[in-house]
């Protein structure tokens, strides 16, 4: 009862966070949502259509929050990472229904936007690639690297076992993710138990069929899966730098761009 009554009488002392709160403060937007302006959160937004007023919420109970803040909540979790207790008392509603919302909208962004294809053609790749590396990598399609999330260890052994990263020694999923060279977030294979090899996603998620001949693909020393991309005639280009040590230094990375 008592925490109850402070957490009513902190949310009574502030002002609720809203994405109208930040209309004017673009940098504050940009903080917590990755987008720079409220302009462009709302452009955002208005992408996932209508279906975002017609949601069956996890928890059932549809919230409090407007349409609009119940977006803006998930961008700030995803974005932020404050923990359920915090985004409660900012946004003034329950830790439930601030878990009912992060769920309901994680899954709905991810099928409406699983729709748009976010492969550019090799012409766009070319036209926003930096010149000095279009001058030394020019066939570069993509820029490719696997990155593993922790997560919570399962209580089934079976689970626990798949999901086990000698590399990161706990629990965590896998996906190879893959940027253009101008920098824009291209690929992202499915999730894959962290014992999973970036042999054995490349072969599952059938990521060399989204190339063109002459195509090449940038990785480091690590990703030794060149045969199965040489049916489809795609080089796999590892610089010498990567072949040499796993990170470059800063020095290196202002030379190559």
């Amino acid at each position: 009862m008592t925490s109850s009554c402070s957490t009513q009488t902190v949310q009574r002392n502030l002002q609720l966070l809203s994405a109208k709160l930040f209309a004017m403060e673009p940098k504050t937007m940009h903080y917590y949502t990755g987008l720079e302006t409220y302009e462009k959160f709302v452009m955002v937004l208005d992408t996932l259509g209508s279906a975002a007023y017609q949601l069956n919420y996890f928890l059932g109970k549809k919230p409090t929050l407007s349409i609009e803040d119940q977006f803006f909540l998930t961008l700030v979790k995803l974005r932020v990472h404050p923990p359920h207790q915090e985004l409660s008392i900012l946004f003034g509603i329950s830790e439930k229904e601030v878990s009912s919302i992060f769920v309901t909208w994680v899954n709905f962004v991810y099928l409406q936007w699983s729709e748009l294809n976010w492969w550019p053609s090799r012409k766009l790749v070319s036209y926003f690639m930096p010149s000095d590396f279009r001058a030394k990598y020019g066939n570069t399609r993509v820029i490719v690297d696997g990155t593993e999330c922790p997560i919570n260890k399962p209580t089934q052994p079976v689970a626990q076992q798949a999901t086990f990263s000698s590399y990161k020694n706990r629990n965590t999923v896998k996906v190879i993710v893959g940027c253009t060279p101008g920098g824009l977030v291209s690929y992202v294979s499915p999730a894959f138990g962290g014992s999973t090899s970036d042999r054995q996603i490349v072969e599952s998620t059938g990521f060399p069929k989204l190339f063109v001949p002459n195509d090449e693909v940038m990785a480091d020393k690590g990703f030794n899966v060149e045969d199965l991309f040489i049916p489809y005639h795609v080089g796999i280009n590892i610089p010498t730098f990567f072949k040499k040590k796993n990170r470059m230094s800063s020095d290196t990375v202002i030379i190559i761009m």
